[in-house]
């Protein structure tokens, strides 16, 4: 079969090409590129093919060309997961013969799949988190005895405090969010996304109606607040912060039941909860307290020069998190615009 390696900002009817497909998800959407685009700089090369005008397989990439951690292909950067639009294996091999060849020729380190889709057993992942995924088939009441006991009387704990979640789909509310999102990475240890980035979700995903800024507030205080994108069916959980002397009033619990029910109210229905690490336990914890079903997402990297599928030999001693807690926050974002481009 014949390839072309496409870019989906060049393609005005891209988001209806892969929704046809019935396999795409938002991370394949043309929003998401071009915020990984305008962002970071990342160049799109979207391996794809075509038959009577629809699209038959994509396997998209963003190349991230860095001097500090070298050039290779993702699919896709900063994506919880990209599953492969492949039909078959037989097409899978090919586009995988295709990319190493293309890859070879371009000087890539390595090749990034965010897919398991086709790789044989045993092949080792570079990395390894879970997904939450929630179907919103069921009634309301339904959804809401699905819920644990614990997640149920968070519910009613916010609503007894007085806890308001509105939609601020403005530039306001993504300050707002940003805000408590430079608290909640520094208070992890990490380093939070640039702003640039969030004003680029905001322009090309939030005010194109692919998502929402959702902020809960006590009194005038905003106390939490969420990032959703949404696509066809489906809608992803993908960014939350808080400010911790107000956990006790259960704001995320707030945010998070409103938003699935709006969405399912908007005719959704799929609620992703997004990737969590193996490590944070609390963050499972409230993942899995809605009734969603667990399942496992792992990342798989091809060495193209020794031509093996390779572990990441990155090997995290904690070191760098005690280093961004201490931190100023000014430096921190310094750091931030630094350091995500050179990531994905």
């Amino acid at each position: 079969m014949d390839f072309d390696i496409v870019n989906p900002l060049e393609i005005p009817d891209w988001d209806d090409l892969v929704l046809a497909t019935g396999k795409a998800s938002f991370f394949h959407s043309a929003a998401w590129a071009r915020v990984l685009h305008e962002s970071y700089g990342y160049k799109p090369l979207y391996f794809a093919s075509f038959e009577n005008g629809k699209m038959t397989s994509l396997m998209p990439f963003m190349e991230v060309n860095s001097w500090v951690t070298g050039k290779r292909a993702v699919s896709l950067p900063f994506s919880d997961y990209c599953e492969l639009v492949v039909p078959e294996e037989k097409l899978y091999r090919e586009l995988f013969g295709k990319v190493s060849d293309w890859g070879r020729k371009d000087r890539w380190k390595y090749v990034e799949w965010r897919s398991q889709k086709y790789l044989e057993k045993g092949t080792v992942p570079c990395a390894t988190f879970f997904g939450h995924k929630l179907s919103l088939t069921k009634d309301q009441e339904e959804l809401y005895m699905g819920l644990k006991s614990n997640t149920r009387r968070n519910i009613k704990t916010s609503v007894r405090e007085g806890v308001d979640v509105r939609s601020v789909n403005s530039l306001m509310g993504i300050k707002a969010f940003y805000r408590l999102h430079v608290q909640t990475r520094k208070r992890h240890g990490l380093p939070p996304q640039p702003f640039g980035f969030f004003e680029k979700v905001l322009q090309h995903v939030i005010q194109k109606d692919l998502g929402s800024i959702a902020l809960a507030t006590h009194g005038n205080r905003i106390v939490a607040g969420m990032v959703f994108f949404c696509f066809g069916h489906e809608v992803i959980f993908k960014y939350g912060a808080s400010d911790p002397a107000w956990l006790h009033l259960r704001p995320n619990n707030a945010i998070m039941w409103k938003a699935i029910r709006d969405y399912k109210g908007r005719g959704v229905s799929e609620f992703c909860f997004g990737r969590t690490a193996p490590s944070n336990r609390g963050l499972l914890q409230f993942k899995g307290g809605w009734g969603a079903t667990k399942r496992v997402l792992e990342y798989y990297r091809y060495d193209l020069r020794r031509e093996k599928f390779i572990e990441d030999w990155v090997k995290v001693n904690g070191l760098h998190n005690r280093v961004f807690r201490r931190c100023p926050t000014a430096l921190l974002k310094l750091a931030a615009s630094f350091i995500y481009k050179h990531i994905g």
